[in-house]
C-alpha cells in the first residue's frame, strides 16, 4: 500500500462503490463516505467502519485521495463541483479520481477544475460490473499524468486485477467507450445466437458447452448465458445505464468521424428492451426482445 495515502473518502455506493471502498476499509485504509441516501451510507459504516458525512465536501476533508463513482456526468458535477462538492473541502496536493463512466469533456473539465486548486485528477471508469467489484476484480482505464497515476495505483489495485494508465485525461474514458461498443455488439451476437438454437430445436446449454471452447466464447457467454437460457434479467447492469453509455459512446464517434452502425442498432435494441419494461433488466435482455418478437 502506498504508504502517503492513509486517509481516502468514497463518494457514492452504490451496487459498485459500496464494494470498492469496503476493499480500501479491508486494507486498512481510513475511508468516509458519503452517500446520497444517508441510510446506505450508515449501513456501510455499520459494516466497515469508518465514517459518513452528509455532504461530499465534509467526506472529502482531510481526505488525501477522492475517490467518485454515481451514474453521469451531472451527478459527477454535483458531488464535485457544485455546492458543497468535494473538491470545495479537498487539500491542495490531494488526488479526485472519478470512477464513473461518463464523458471525456467531463474529465477535461474536472482536471482544469482540479488543476486551479492544485488538485491532481484521473479519469477511471471500471469494468467488470458488480461480481468484479465485490471480488476485487475490476479492470481501471485511467487517463491523468503518470505521477498521479504511480500515487493512485496502489489503491485502486484493491479493487482491480487490471488497473492501466491509458494515457492524458479524458483517456480512460474513450477506453470505457471502447468497452462498451464492443459488449454491444457481443451481446447482440450472443442473444441471436441462443436464440436460433432454441428455434432450431437445439439444447441451448448444450451448444454453449461446445462454443465456448472455440472462438465464439467471450465473459458475456460465460457469465450469462444460463440466466439468458432461463429467462432471467432481474439483475447486472441495467439497460438504461447500458443505453447512458452507448449515448456518450455515439456522440464521441459523431466528433471523431467514426462510424457504429452496429452499436446504433443495438441501442434501437436497448430501447426497445426499455418500452417492454425492462430498463432495469440486465443488458442480456436483448434474447427476451427476440423471443417477444418471435411471437408476434
Amino acid at each position: 500500500m502506498n504508504q502517503e495515502i492513509s486517509t481516502v473518502a468514497f463518494i457514492g455506493l452504490g451496487v459498485m462503490g459500496y464494494p470498492m471502498a469496503g476493499h480500501l476499509a479491508r486494507a486498512g485504509l481510513a475511508v468516509r463516505v458519503y452517500n446520497r441516501t444517508a441510510a446506505k451510507a450508515e449501513a456501510w459504516v455499520g459494516e466497515y467502519g469508518g465514517s459518513h458525512h452528509a455532504t461530499p465536501r465534509d467526506a472529502a476533508a482531510g481526505a488525501e485521495l477522492v475517490l467518485v463513482c454515481v451514474g453521469n456526468d451531472d451527478d459527477v458535477r454535483q458531488v464535485t463541483t457544485g455546492e458543497n462538492g468535494a473538491l470545495s473541502g479537498m487539500s491542495s496536493g490531494s488526488l479526485l479520481v472519478d470512477h464513473t463512466t461518463a464523458s471525456a469533456d467531463l474529465a477535461e473539465e474536472l482536471d482544469a477544475a482540479c488543476r486551479e486548486r492544485d488538485i491532481g485528477f484521473i479519469d477511471a471508469p471500471v469494468s467488470g460490473g458488480q461480481q468484479g467489484a465485490e471480488n476485487g476484480a475490476l479492470t481501471i482505464m485511467c487517463g491523468g499524468s503518470e505521477a498521479d497515476f504511480a500515487r493512485a495505483e496502489p489503491v485502486l489495485s484493491r479493487y482491480g486485477r487490471a488497473v492501466t494508465l491509458m494515457g492524458a485525461v479524458g483517456s480512460g474514458q474513450l477506453t470505457k467507450m471502447v468497452n462498451q461498443i464492443c459488449i454491444a455488439g457481443l451481446v447482440q451476437g450472443l442473444a441471436e445466437g441462443l436464440h436460433f438454437a432454441e428455434q432450431a430445436g437445439l439444447d441451448q446449454q448444450r451448444v454453449v458447452d461446445v462454443i465456448s471452447q472455440g472462438a465464439a466464447g467471450s465473459w458475456q457467454m460465460q457469465n450469462r448465458h444460463k440466466t439468458m437460457i432461463a429467462d432471467e434479467y432481474e439483475h447486472g447492469f441495467a439497460v438504461n445505464w447500458m443505453r447512458k453509455d452507448l449515448g456518450i459512446c455515439l456522440e464521441q464517434a459523431r466528433r471523431l468521424q467514426a462510424r457504429l452502425p452496429v452499436t446504433a442498432l443495438v441501442d434501437q435494441f436497448y430501447g426497445d428492451v426499455q418500452i417492454m419494461g425492462g430498463g432495469r433488466w440486465d443488458t442480456s435482455s436483448l434474447l427476451r426482445r427476440l423471443r417477444a418478437l418471435g411471437t408476434r
